[in-house]
């Protein structure tokens, strides 16, 4: 079971990670991204082709799927208006064990942070906006999953 989401709703932990469960491995990990605050960012903004990020993330979870052996995968990522506090991704695996499920997690957020084709624009409290720029740690994590 391998289910890709790109939507503006947020999304319910709980039901997620009981569908994970229900798939019958032994392992199930997971990563859930908040929106942070600080520094007067008041939203994060994120706009997106919905084609090309389907397709890309979909790519990310089949190798995911190539590479361990899983039982279930659960990506979800929103768009659109997020203010600080608000989820903004879900990864999910789940395998009959718990270190497929684990290091599967941690490569599709890191190749997600990376590689999904999101543009994302901080709007702060004294109405100046900006766009975010990839971040060289990102693409570096990401790259490590290739060695």
């Amino acid at each position: 079971m391998s289910r890709v989401s790109i939507q503006a709703e947020d999304f319910d932990i709980a039901a997620e990670l009981a569908a994970l469960e229900a798939c019958g491995g032994g392992g199930v990990a997971s990563f859930t991204g908040i929106v942070r605050g600080g520094e007067g960012l008041t939203a994060l903004e994120l706009h997106h082709y919905p084609a090309m990020t389907m397709a890309q993330v979909g790519r990310i979870v089949e190798d995911a799927m190539a590479r361990w052996p899983l039982l279930g995968v659960r990506v979800i990522h929103r768009y659109g208006r997020l203010e600080p506090g608000e989820r903004i991704v879900f990864v999910g695996t789940a395998s009959r064990h718990r270190t497929a499920a684990l290091e599967s997690c941690a490569f599709l957020i890191d190749w997600l942070k990376s590689h999904a084709p999101f543009w994302k624009k901080e709007h702060f409290s004294d109405g100046s906006a900006r766009w975010v720029e990839a971040r060289v740690e990102d693409d570096a994590k990401a790259r490590g999953w290739l060695e």
